[in-house]
């Protein structure tokens, strides 16, 4: 192995021969399930025009120490064992020695270095709740208390509250709907006075027959063509105008909105969805090119998105390009109700520490993507109770749908435990976080990451939360034991017995129980 083995082919295009033994990460989280790629993986990536959906990086590293770095989007092919890398700007290239390890802290300190602070703290203390497949396109303030006032009931810790989409008055409209919301400011004191932080959700776009529209337009805002002319971009819920955020008029707009809602209804943060670069070209109606203010580019857009965010320490991301080390709270991609998805969150997960991206919330507890509850669909009760329990020492975990809804009484019990267990490390988990603020090290690890050179790159059905508690939960139906790899040490599981690392042991998984363990020489 040795640097030589990586060379510049042009000023902006690098290729990379891939080892026999080497195992690749990056640059799209979306994709981590496919990961690690070897000699013999497939894949084609253009991050200006596409992230698919979640967190992505101009970054590819190696378990053997190697790395590669594009100062702008890069477009990555992998066929027959080459990497290939291009940029309209410098694409760089080194080897650290550790591993992953070594290769994440060498491009962390050069490129994106941890800043030393996280957001809000309550995200990794106590469960998050999500309003939106309880109430999806029917977000009012009768159901949103009703809904939290049942949590509590039900023996749920306060915690975030996020109100999701169509609380508000049009999209760009950011007042709560009259007719749904009678009194938003009473509706989020009487939410903080059930213990919960209140987060509303928004996006970067306006519809096209509104007075926030009118407005930008006659400022000379919002995203233009070439000719000077508004362009449309088509998105799940339409087509919409888009906000120029490398143009200063747009950007002030947006932060102005979002002050004021803290400042009149006492909000607390922002679920910032949408901003994906595709809204910016490729969704783009009839073809249209645009015309940024300022140099920029697709992603560039989705950067400046997430750079809005770094004003409020109550955020969250699902898609954001660059800015790792940043305090940004970041969610993985809307998940279905199925097991395949479930299957997804660990290695996906894997990624997005890998990229740099410490602060990790999975997808909705059951599945965000609301699709999969539309007409009474049946609920798989054991797949919603190992998805809670997957979720449960994540960094951060986030209920939805409710479990005294869609579940019997002894599934129910079990996401409730599940929901404890996260309240009861909650200080722990903190400060793996505030250690992940200081040092850009990951929360959630892939165990070659502490541990290479020992055949465990591909294990991506189990993590380490920080260096000594491993979680492997049971992430396929019917199964009632796992294996489990264990690293050096010696090791105490959730039901008190012990066992000595460095080693693969069998442990029982009952419905009841998420197997995991704490390193005792720690």
């Amino acid at each position: 192995m040795s640097s030589t083995a990586l060379t510049s082919a042009a000023p902006h295009h690098r290729t990379c021969r891939i080892e026999p033994d080497e195992y690749w990460w990056g640059p799209t989280v979306a994709h981590g399930h496919l990961m690690p790629f070897t000699a013999s993986t497939s894949f084609a990536a253009d991050l200006d025009r596409e992230a698919h959906g979640n967190q992505a990086q101009p970054l590819l590293l190696s378990s053997h120490g190697r790395w590669l770095w594009g100062e702008a989007a890069i477009t990555v092919q992998i066929e027959a064992g080459t990497i290939s890398v291009s940029s309209l700007a410098p694409v760089h290239q080194g080897q650290a020695g550790g591993g992953l390890q070594g290769a994440l802290r060498e491009v962390a300190t050069r490129f994106f270095p941890a800043d030393g602070t996280i957001p809000a703290e309550l995200l990794f203390t106590q469960p998050q709740y999500n309003t939106w497949i309880e109430l999806t396109y029917h977000q009012s303030q009768e159901a949103i208390l009703a809904y939290a006032h049942r949590l509590i009931d039900e023996g749920y810790p306060p915690g975030v509250l996020m109100i999701d989409d169509t609380w508000q008055a049009g999209y760009g409209d950011w007042r709560f709907a009259p007719e749904r919301f009678s009194d938003p400011a009473a509706m989020v004191d009487e939410l903080h006075q059930l213990g919960f932080a209140v987060m509303l959700w928004v996006a970067p776009y306006l519809s096209a027959d509104g007075p926030a529209y009118r407005h930008l337009r006659e400022q000379g805002g919002l995203l233009r063509n070439q000719h000077g002319h508004p362009v449309y971009s088509e998105w799940w819920n339409g087509v919409s105008a888009v906000l120029d955020l490398s143009r200063e008029l747009d950007r002030s707009w947006l932060q102005g909105e979002l002050d004021r809602l803290q400042r009149v209804y006492g909000v607390d943060g922002f679920k910032f969805d949408a901003g994906d670069p595709r809204a910016y070209r490729s969704n783009l109606l009839g073809g249209a090119e645009p015309a940024f203010a300022e140099p920029s580019s697709p992603s560039d857009q989705c950067e400046r998105y997430a750079a809005i965010g770094l004003r409020y320490p109550l955020n969250e991301y699902r898609a954001c390009y660059r800015l790792a080390g940043r305090p940004l709270a970041q969610r993985l991609r809307d998940k279905g109700h199925n097991w395949q998805d479930l299957q997804k969150l660990i290695p996906e997960a894997i990624c997005q520490g890998l990229l740099g991206y410490a602060f990790i919330c999975p997808d909705m507890i059951g599945g965000g993507e609301w699709t999969s509850f539309r007409h009474n669909a049946p609920i798989d009760q054991e797949l919603f109770v190992r998805s809670a329990q997957a979720s449960a020492l994540f960094p951060m975990m986030q209920f939805s749908a409710a479990p005294w809804r869609v579940l019997d009484a002894k599934h129910a019990a079990l996401c409730h435990a599940a929901a404890q267990l996260h309240q009861e490390l909650g200080t722990e988990i903190l400060k793996m976080a505030k250690h992940a603020g200081a040092t850009g090290e990951p929360i959630l690890r892939p165990l070659a990451y502490a541990h290479p050179g020992r055949g465990w790159d591909q294990i991506s059905d189990q993590f380490l939360l920080g260096e000594s508690i491993l979680v492997a939960p049971v992430l396929t139906p019917g199964q009632r034991e796992r294996s489990v790899t264990l690293p050096p040490g010696r090791w105490r599981a959730d039901d008190g017995a012990e066992y000595a690392g460095d080693s693969t042991v069998t442990v029982a998984a009952p419905l009841e129980r998420l197997p995991w363990f704490r390193r005792m020489d720690a």
